[in-house]
């Protein structure tokens, strides 16, 4: 599974929308998204600079990321 490689700590998986290489992220107003991992704690990030609080919970931080891309799916 391809990951992007600036962070060694990322977690973008290719099948689930909004967290780094799902389909509707890079679209309408290039927005990016991924998450990452800090410690305990997940977190998501836009390529516009926008980032999310900190979730224990991965699959809050990848809703957060598809809300925040306009991808709520």
């Amino acid at each position: 599974m391809p990951y992007l490689t600036k962070d060694p700590q990322q977690t973008a998986d290719p099948h689930i929308p909004g967290s780094g290489h799902g389909a509707g992220n890079g679209g309408a107003g290039g927005h990016r998204t991924t998450t990452v991992e800090r410690g305990a704690f997940c977190l998501a990030r836009c390529s516009c600079g926008w980032s999310g609080p900190a979730r224990r919970a991965r699959s809050q931080a990848r809703t957060d990321a598809g809300r925040h891309s306009g991808d709520d799916g």
